[in-house]
């Protein structure tokens, strides 16, 4: 007798918790679907990139495959969603020419970016003695010596997204700024000076964004 009721017992005990971990699963699936809903509804759009100028302090080829540099870019960052937040998590910033990076990585703080707010960030994008590809070394050269050189600046990074209390994971960010940096220690095409043998240039700039 004593041998049926805990048998009883025991049956018992693992048909609550089998209705819990049933309970607990219908839960989790209906918030994983309200959730995936109300993202739907929302419809998260991509950030809105610009480059919008450029200050070149240095740009030298020192060598025909050694190249300094240092440039100090704006970038203009605006979050178009009106119910969504962005979180930037550890961004970096880098020049490449055709295809190459020439420059170090430099970090872009991380920030949160509420509903329709814009950032701006002044980074320096440099580089002392980076070897290049012996075929970039008269391309850089020639370019000086024309005034103006094709850049891409780069933003490779990560970013997470706020829906109310709720946050997603990581998503990788990838961001191309594309433009024709003007050259030379004298103002030209709309310059400003602002400092020894440095221009800015007003470039403004759309940058292409992948998330």
């Amino acid at each position: 007798m004593t041998e049926k009721k805990c048998s009883h017992h025991k049956s018992k005990k693992k048909k609550i918790i089998r209705r819990c971990c049933a309970g607990l699963m219908i839960f989790l699936f209906l918030a994983l679907l309200a959730i995936l809903i109300v993202w739907a509804i929302l419809q998260p759009k991509k950030p809105r990139f610009i480059l919008q100028d450029t200050t070149i302090f240095t740009f030298n080829v020192s060598a025909p495959n050694i190249f300094s540099t240092s440039i100090q870019a704006t970038i203009y960052a605006r979050n178009p969603n009106k119910n969504i937040g962005i979180y930037y998590d550890k961004m970096d910033i880098y020049a490449t020419y055709h295809s190459q990076q020439i420059t170090y990585y430099t970090q872009i703080p991380p920030v949160y970016q509420g509903h329709k707010d814009v950032n701006i960030w002044s980074p320096f994008v440099y580089g002392n003695n980076v070897p290049i590809a012996p075929y970039n070394g008269p391309g850089l050269t020639e370019d000086q010596a024309n005034g103006g050189v094709w850049l891409d600046f780069k933003i490779d990074g990560r970013v997470k997204w706020k829906v109310g209390s709720v946050t997603t994971g990581h998503y990788h960010l990838h961001v191309t700024c594309s433009a024709y940096v003007p050259l030379g220690d004298h103002p030209g095409n709309g310059g400003i000076m602002v400092g020894n043998n440095a221009v800015k240039y007003q470039l403004s700039r759309s940058c292409d964004v992948s998330v």
